[in-house]
């Protein structure tokens, strides 16, 4: 009777089919645990990014109210009218909260709303800016300063309510200066002449009227008529000084109004009656 073939693999086969089956498991055990590994750094980027720190509502400070302040990474530009040049604007953000927050759960807050609030202050800079010359930089700080004091700006996350206070300062394009350079020494140079102007008149009319009233001390109905004479010179000298000086304000104010110019009787020395000769 012949015996039947022993269908068992040989010694070495199972070996190999052993740690065939071994290197399938521990693949499929490593892809597993990648993507396991992944996954859970995804939520951990996440949750660092998006979710609010651990017990932000019950952490209060007791020395009150904490303030941060945040500046803007870089300068905001805006176009100004034409789209030639630009305004450029140095942003800072003041964070508080009513909730007495602690100082680092401040400091997160801010950070986390710091994008939308430049956002928004770029939205309130190109409306004001779209219509104004690039030389009016201090318009537009004007304009943003006042739609900045319209509104308060409020982030709510949760129970939490954050404050912002935003603050602009508006820079001209670099490129336009050398433009403005002459124009802008100019203006200066007219401002220094109707300071130096308004200086002397109101001089003028200070001094006159306390000649005046020193004169009317020595004028009764012995007094002689050059001390008489002299008094209604400082007194017309006065009147020319006040006129002297409401030009001057209105040349200021509108600069197509003629020049004033003083008027030669503006001179704060009254006339010197003449001696008396001895008897």
């Amino acid at each position: 009777m012949t015996d039947a073939p022993d269908s068992r693999p040989k010694p070495g086969q199972q070996w190999r089919h052993r740690g065939l089956r071994g290197l399938v498991i521990t693949r499929r055990v490593s892809v597993r645990g990648w993507r396991l590994l992944a996954r859970s750094w995804d939520r951990l980027v996440a949750a660092l990014q998006n979710e609010e720190p651990v017990g932000l509502a019950a952490a209060t400070s007791q020395a009150g109210p904490l303030v941060e302040q945040r500046d803007a990474p870089g300068l905001i530009a805006v176009p100004a009218r034409g789209y030639v040049y630009s305004f450029y604007i140095r942003a800072t953000f003041a964070w508080s909260s009513a909730a007495n927050l602690r100082a680092e759960v401040l400091s997160w807050y801010a950070q986390y709303y710091l994008p939308h609030a430049i956002q928004r202050l770029t939205r309130i800079a190109a409306d004001a800016a779209r219509e104004l010359p690039p030389y009016r930089a201090a318009d537009l700080e004007l304009a943003v300063q006042r739609a900045l004091a319209e509104d308060t700006w409020r982030y709510q996350r949760g129970e939490i309510v954050i404050t912002c206070q935003p603050d602009a300062a508006v820079r001209l394009d670099e490129r336009i200066k050398p433009t403005l350079q002459p124009h802008v020494d100019r203006l200066v140079q007219l401002e220094y002449q109707f300071e130096e102007h308004l200086r002397q008149a109101r001089y003028a009319e200070q001094l006159s009227q306390r000649w005046a009233t020193l004169l009317d001390e020595h004028l009764d109905a012995n007094a002689r008529q050059d001390v008489a004479n002299a008094r209604q010179e400082m007194l017309t000298a006065q009147r020319n000084a006040t006129r002297w000086i409401n030009e001057l304000l209105r040349h200021h104010s509108d600069p197509s109004s003629p020049s004033p110019s003083p008027s030669p009787s503006l001179s704060p020395i009254p006339p010197q009656p003449s001696p008396v000769p001895p008897r």
